[in-house]
């Protein structure tokens, strides 16, 4: 069995190779192919790949390439954790939004929206040469913003995919961590996009738990927030919901609180990354490593691998496992169109993701997920087609974007900095 990882320079690749290892029994890869344009980056992380798998018997064979067409030949996976522009354009996509006032996260506001510009042609680039060259294989998707990216792929890729983050499988290790349980007993209530959710119920053993469950996580508020001003807002909006959010509700619930933590740091995350890499590839290009370093938890990756071959898994062996996943709806959730992209619990087969139904999301919610939703389904079309007028209504319905006029000349600036990595009629 062929793996392709597409972005295979990325810092997270000894994660995801260190993930495989353990599942080798029920995922039989042979050969693991590791494709990135960045061809330092990338002799070091396959370098490091392959001293693991020396280390473990030499399993797999490891292969690097910047050849797209070559990687992904005949690959019953792909997955994907590419970054268009690499992490220099994130750190503009920050410093963009404080500039204007605004929240410029990785994935969240004008971040999220120049990064999916940037990315969903390069996505789709991937999956139709998939179509020519890997018709019967599985696109996995962690780049970011997932959703977005899962969605253009759902109604312009023609492949088999499935989108993935970290987050909801952190929230049931949390949970299993302080219910004292196996985490395959934890089913969660979950509803929302991806970076956009909430947990409405835990059930451990088919019993609901939830308010020792709640009552958990507002103890562990820090952990998750550690700006004391950020924490209490959103242990208010937990509290008055009466759900466990995603941690990236900061932004929407309180923007003030985050956007004053983002103003008053002296590097931005994007950053703060760049010097972390740096010594991560320190030591990954140490000829005498042969495990993924302590170091890489730094980097934000907690359970990536988890999740990755969790679903790989379930596909592989036909495992019908319930995940939670970005996926189409396909009328599972109520008022949401059925070709969208939604994060919810989904049943894992040889197929890939089926949403299970669930009653519409309560008001007090519903209309944040509306709003978003609309907004992303207008960056998937500005994305795809290179359109202004797509991308502009858009910034409008954003909830953290400003007014019109502000948003044209964010949006010009923003068509300016990236113009290496946009096409279309943008300009």
């Amino acid at each position: 069995m062929k793996l392709a990882v597409i972005g295979g320079g990325s810092s997270y690749t000894p994660e995801l190779i260190d993930g495989l290892f353990s599942r080798l029994d029920r995922i039989p890869v042979t050969e693991v192919w590791l494709m990135d344009p960045n061809l330092d980056r990338l002799e070091i992380t396959a370098g490091l790949a392959e001293r693991m798998s020396q280390k473990h018997g030499i399993p797999f064979t490891v292969h690097a390439t910047d050849d797209l067409r070559a990687a992904v030949q005949d690959a019953s996976y792909v997955v994907t954790q590419l970054r268009v522009g690499g992490i220099q354009a994130r750190i503009q996509d920050e410093k963009l939004g404080l500039k204007y006032g605004i929240i410029g996260q990785e994935t969240t506001g004008v971040g999220g929206f120049a990064c999916a510009l940037r990315t969903i042609p390069r996505i789709l680039d991937i999956a139709h040469t998939m179509q020519e060259v890997a018709p019967k294989g599985f696109l996995i998707n962690f780049t970011n913003p997932s959703g977005i990216v899962t969605e253009a792929l759902i109604k312009h890729g023609g492949v088999r995919c499935v989108g993935l983050c970290n987050v909801p499988i952190g929230i049931i290790m949390d949970i299993a961590k302080f219910m004292q349980c196996s985490p395959q007993d934890v089913q969660l209530d979950y509803v929302g996009l991806n970076h956009l959710s909430w947990v409405q119920d835990v059930r451990i053993a088919g019993k609901s738990v939830f308010d020792d469950v709640l009552n958990q996580f507002l103890e562990h508020a820090d952990e998750e927030w550690e700006h004391e001003p950020t924490r209490e807002a959103m242990v208010l909006a937990m509290r008055t919901l009466h759900m466990i959010c995603n941690g990236y509700l900061q932004y929407f619930y309180a923007t003030e609180e985050a956007f004053a933590r983002l103003s008053s740091r002296e590097k931005t995350r994007g950053e703060e990354i760049i010097e972390i890499e740096r010594s991560l590839f320190e030591k990954y290009a140490q000829k005498d490593l042969t495990s993924k370093p302590e170091e890489l938890s730094k980097r934000g990756g907690a359970h990536y691998s988890t999740a990755a071959f969790m679903v790989i898994d379930a596909i592989e062996n036909n495992t019908q496992d319930r995940q939670i996943v970005c996926c189409r709806n396909s009328g599972a959730v109520p008022t949401f169109d059925a070709d969208v992209s939604l994060e919810v619990p989904a049943l894992i087969d040889r197929m890939g993701a089926t949403a299970i139904s669930q009653p519409a999301p309560p008001p007090a919610i519903r209309g944040l997920m509306q709003q978003m939703k609309a907004y992303e389904t207008l960056t998937v079309e500005a994305a795809v087609r290179g359109d202004r007028k797509a991308a502009l209504e858009a910034l409008l319905l954003h909830p953290l974007l400003p007014g019109i006029r502000k948003a044209k000349d964010i949006f010009d600036e923003l068509l300016a900095i990236n113009r290496p990595h946009l096409q279309g009629t943008f300009f």
